[in-house]
């Protein structure tokens, strides 16, 4: 139990790293750069805080990363409970990363348009919308694979014996949430303006942080 207890603090350190440098790249940056209305503003606002937003592009190259390795080590942790179910979360999670990272390019490519040449025929300020757009597109086809994993997590995290039923819950609801949000903002033009887009995905945040969280500083506890 003592092993376990060991590779739930690196699953635990693992997911903490993906939830803090998610947090700060895909929410703090944006917020402090990113002015959807208005792509001269955003552009004159990534020239002035350039360090700012490449620190985003770091954190998530960052997050990325811990996240291709979380679900490994959540296999050797979980696999016991369910071997199927454990390989089901595994082959959800990975598909995930190599999008994220392929939607991390039109960052790079904003950055060649901000220090390139102008183009007569498309200003560098709707250029930098344009890559800031596919970099959201991807991610959401990435949300895709996001969701799905969550659900077989819940289910060996609910079954354990030695994590708490309720994170379990909450991260197969939570994976039912994130897939109908993914859903509906690929299929309903205007999802963002129900009110359900902005509290679909609670479970999910719930589940994922309190698992991070009960991993890094309590481990597995052990089996009654």
């Amino acid at each position: 139990m003592k092993n376990n207890k060991s590779k739930a603090r690196i699953a635990g350190l693992l997911y903490f790293i993906v939830v803090i440098a998610g947090i700060f790249s895909l929410m703090y940056v944006p917020s402090q750069l990113i002015v959807w209305d208005s792509a001269q503003q955003t552009m004159e606002n990534i020239q002035t805080s350039e360090s700012l937003f490449r620190l985003g592009i770091l954190a998530e190259s960052i997050s990325f990363t811990a996240f291709l390795l979380l679900p490994l080590v959540l296999y050797s942790l979980l696999s016991k409970v369910n071997k199927s179910y454990a390989v089901a979360m595994v082959a959800l999670a990975l598909p995930s990363v190599p999008i994220f990272f392929s939607a991390l390019l039109n960052k790079f490519a904003l950055l060649s348009t901000i220090h390139g040449p102008d183009n007569p025929a498309w200003s560098k300020s709707e250029q930098v919308m344009f890559y800031l757009h596919q970099f959201n597109d991807g991610n959401l086809l990435g949300q895709n694979f996001w969701a799905l994993w969550l659900f077989p997590l819940g289910y060996l995290v609910f079954k354990s014996g030695f994590l708490p039923k309720l994170l379990g819950y909450l991260l197969m609801v939570g994976s039912i949430g994130y897939y109908i949000d993914f859903l509906g903002r690929i299929a309903i033009p205007d999802y963002s303006d129900f009110i359900i887009a902005d509290y679909i995905t609670i479970p999910a945040s719930l589940g994922e942080i309190g698992t991070c969280l009960w991993l890094l500083v309590m481990g597995a506890k052990e089996k009654e």
